[in-house]
Parts: C-alpha cells; structure tokens; sequence
C-alpha cells in the first residue's frame, strides 16, 4: 500500500477466520457486494486479522508490486476458496452434509497449506508456525485453510449458523442458549428485520 493510502476496514465477528473470510461477501450466493476487489485488500483483512506478523506485510506488498501477474493469480485463488467455503458452510449451517466434491477440492488446497506447518517453541510450550519465505503471496492462505479445518472437525461445527435477513448471508458460531441465534448481529441484521415486520404490518394495517 502507497503511503498515506487508507485501506479497507473488515468486521472480523464470525467467530472462525474461515467464515470471516467467506463473510467478505455479504449477499452469498448473489455475491453483488464484495469488500475483497484485490491482493491489497486482501492483505489488509488478513493483517487486521492477525493472519501475518506486522513486519510480514510491508513484505508482501513490495513482492505484489514486484509480481503483479502472480498477486493476480493468487488473489483469483483465494476468491475460488472463499467461493468453496461457502458451499462447504451453507449446508452445514442448514443441517445437510457439503457435497463430496467440495471437500475433495477442499482436502487439495489444505494439503497444500500443510505441507509448509509447522510446530515451534513459544513462551508456553510450542505453538503453530508457518515455513516458507515472508514474501510468498499465497502464505495469506494457509491460516485460512487450517481454520476451516479445525472448524469442521470440532464441535463447533454444529454451531455454524447462517443470518436470517435475505440480503444478508453472513456466518457466525451460534453459542446461544438453545442455539437459536437467527442474526448475525442483532443490531444491525435483527433491527432490520423488525422494522421491515413493522413496515409490513402497518401496510397490511392500512389496506
């Protein structure tokens, strides 16, 4: 990014990397409105998302610069994996079972991401790491990929749930009580609907 340049700001309230990553489109399967229109801003959401070291993305950045024909590819990558987690979370959020073609196309990319993990001592014991040079454009995957798959083989997998309102599409983890969270957020989504019930009710009202 140009200095001085803003960048985009993510709401990062999913509860899972992976589903803020798929809630960067908030209209699935529309998909009329994205927050991700390139490797920028994607490295933006993945530094506001903790996802790389502070010094990592100053890194990223020149090596985009340097393989603008590469940072394209990468970033069409990552559009095609947000794209297959929301196949693989939608039915989950509805109680079905993803289709088996989408965890296969799933267990391809989460090889490969893997493949460069690590285990590396920390203050408290060891922790996950990552090898591979700062400046691999595609190293902004890998996190993401660990995270759908700690997601689906926890018990939390259970709690994805899906917002209700229509033009909103958004994943969360259900930790509600009886788990009948119907919004993503109750502020936003939840008022929403209540008002358009009001509107409704009224219009009804009148005629």
């Amino acid at each position: 990014m140009s200095e001085g340049a803003s960048e985009p700001v993510f709401d990062l309230s999913g509860g899972a990397l992976c589903l803020d990553l798929v809630n960067t489109v908030p209209d699935w399967p529309r998909a009329s409105r994205d927050k991700l229109p390139d490797y920028r801003a994607l490295l933006a959401w993945s530094r506001q998302s903790g996802t790389i070291a502070p010094h990592v993305a100053p890194r990223l950045e020149r090596s985009a610069v340097r393989r603008p024909r590469q940072a394209r590819q990468v970033f069409e990558r990552a559009l095609e994996l947000r794209a297959l987690l929301y196949r693989i979370f939608a039915p989950l959020a509805a109680g079905k079972n993803p289709a088996p073609k989408d965890i296969s196309a799933f267990n391809k990319e989460l090889a490969d991401a893997l493949a460069r993990a690590r285990i590396t001592p920390s203050e408290d014991g060891f922790a996950w790491s990552w090898s591979g040079p700062d400046d691999a454009l595609d190293r902004l995957l890998w996190p993401v990929l660990r995270s759908a798959a700690d997601l689906l083989t926890s018990d939390d997998r259970e709690r994805i749930g899906q917002c209700d309102l229509e033009t909103c599409s958004w994943f969360f983890i259900d930790r509600s009580r009886g788990r009948r969270r119907r919004w993503c957020d109750m502020k936003g989504c939840g008022n929403r609907n209540k008002a358009r019930r009001h509107y409704a009710r009224q219009k009804s009202a009148r005629s």
